[in-house]
């Protein structure tokens, strides 16, 4: 059972992540960040947890906590690990980051036998409507900083991402849409109404 609390201080597409991992699978957390969510998941849940994060700083915290984190950039080091060492593996706000999210995706599933992604949904109204009336493009909550030093090189939609794993055959076993404050969106909405989504995904 999870510490009172805890699920509460993860970021919402985290929370949904860390509700919905078995107790004791093993995980491995790709752009793990300062290692928040493999924190959440190993004392709550007995998960054995390892992380790979690009930004040395955020490993060296990783590492100050206790946890077993690389250095490693989704695009390129996935290929070293071998097929399905893990039970989850994780990916969260970093798929639309990568030069070939389909490849990464790709490596998520041979890695995992099951894969977490979660990422901004750039068909959110609020994107749609600064776009629309600014003709510009929007700086919001959900995207923070300009064009020019944003770190999202591939904006993506919900439909899109929809689209991309019914043609690669991969299986969605849950889905959750999450608007502001994380609460959640019906899926038929999705697209237009939630800011972030999170896939559960196999291959079946």
């Amino acid at each position: 059972m999870s510490a009172p609390g805890t699920t509460r201080a993860l970021r919402p597409d985290l929370a949904v992540i860390a509700a919905n991992v078995a107790p004791g699978a093993s995980v491995l957390d790709v752009g793990c960040g300062d290692g928040t969510l493999m924190q959440a998941l190993a004392q709550d849940k007995g998960c054995p947890t390892r992380g790979m994060e690009l930004d040395p700083a955020d490993v060296a915290t990783c590492v100050g906590k206790g946890l077993s984190v690389i250095q490693g950039d989704a695009d390129a080091d996935l290929a070293f690990y071998p097929d399905g060492s893990v039970d989850y593996a994780i990916l969260s706000q970093t798929l639309q980051t990568t030069k070939r999210p389909d490849k990464v995706l790709e490596d998520l599933l041979r890695i995992g036998r099951k894969a977490f992604v979660s990422f901004p949904n750039f068909a959110h109204w609020k994107v749609r409507t600064s776009l629309l009336w600014n003709g510009r493009m929007p700086v919001t909550k959900l995207l923070p900083v300009a064009w020019y030093e944003t770190p999202n090189i591939h904006h993506l939609t919900v439909n899109d991402f929809r689209e991309l794993v019914k043609q690669r055959g991969i299986t969605v076993e849950g889905a959750w849409f999450l608007g502001e404050g994380g609460g959640e969106r019906s899926a038929a909405a999705a697209n237009w109404r939630a800011e972030h989504a999170v896939f559960l995904l196999s291959r079946g």
